[in-house]
Order: C-alpha cells, then structure tokens, then sequence
C-alpha cells in the first residue's frame, strides 16, 4: 500500500519531524491540530469555544487538501488541559458533526503544544 503525504497552506505547517496528515489506501490520518493560525503562526487562544473553532478549521483545511470532509471522519482523538471546559467544547465541536458523529475519546492531559488547551487528531476513511 502507498502513503501519500498531504499538506494544507491553509493549516499551520508542523511544528516537528511529522506531517499534516498521510493517506493510505483510502484512509487518511491527520496529525492533531492545535489553534495556531496559519498566516500568523499566532495562537488563537481568547477563549476555549474559539480555540475550539480555530482547531476543527485546521482539520477542515488539511481533510479538504485532502480532498476530504467532515462527513468522511470516522474517529477523532479530543486532547484537553481541563475537563471542566468539556462541555464548552463539546458543544463547538458538535457543530462540524450534525449527523453521523464520528467514535472518539476525550482526555484530559497535563500539558499540550505551546501551552494550549484543545488539540484534536481524527481518522477519515472514503
């Protein structure tokens, strides 16, 4: 089986030796996204529903350069700092999934990429 390497200008390059994501067969794997912009390199940090957004954007991005969508994720992997926020981002992240929800897990870690609160990695399959 061949790996295809998938990269999005539109999602923050990586930050180590990783890629964006990487499709075998139909099954694409995309790295976990944090709410850095991608023009900027900024952190997108206001509050924990906008990080949120600005982290299913950057899944959006790299599904779609891909040429992928929400609709063809079958699993995500939701890493956060404080599982007192759980309901807040569970309700952001609702809005990508309006039927059909993919299998996923929550974890609550002590520490994320650039101190940030929300990292999320998801499995899409066509």
């Amino acid at each position: 089986m061949s790996k295809e390497i998938i990269f999005s200008k539109e999602a923050p390059a990586p930050i180590g030796p990783y890629s964006q994501a990487v499709k075998a067969g139909n099954t694409l794997f995309v790295s976990g996204q944090i709410p850095l912009d991608a023009e900027t390199g900024e952190l997108i940090n206001e509050n924990i529903t906008e990080e949120t957004h600005a982290v299913m954007k950057n899944l959006e991005a790299v599904l779609r350069a891909a040429g992928y969508g929400f609709e063809d994720v079958v699993k995500c992997s939701i890493f956060i700092k404080d599982m007192g926020q759980f309901a807040t981002i569970n309700e952001a992240y609702g809005q990508y999934f309006k039927s059909n929800p993919p299998a996923r897990e929550t974890v609550e870690v002590a520490r994320l990429p650039k101190d940030v609160n929300v990292e999320i990695s998801c499995i899409a399959v066509k």
